[in-house]
């Protein structure tokens, strides 16, 4: 691979160089940082009371149905 050193960096017709920190995956990068951001904060929710007592009610007729 061929890098420009520092005299070349101006000369006519030289490439310019790519800023190697840049973000390569552009519009990509925004929507998942929003995805992450939304998914941490969905579960960092609680769980709604009716919700944990029907996966308590489930959890009890578990071995029951296990023993038919």
């Amino acid at each position: 691979m061929y890098r420009m050193t520092k005299d070349q960096e101006g000369a006519p017709g030289a490439k310019p160089r790519r800023n190697v920190t840049s973000d390569l995956l552009g519009a990509n990068t925004e929507i998942g940082r929003k995805l992450k951001q939304y998914y941490d904060e969905l579960v960092s929710d609680d769980v709604p009371d009716r919700f944990a007592q029907l996966l308590s009610q489930l959890e009890k007729a578990a071995p029951a149905q296990k023993k038919d």
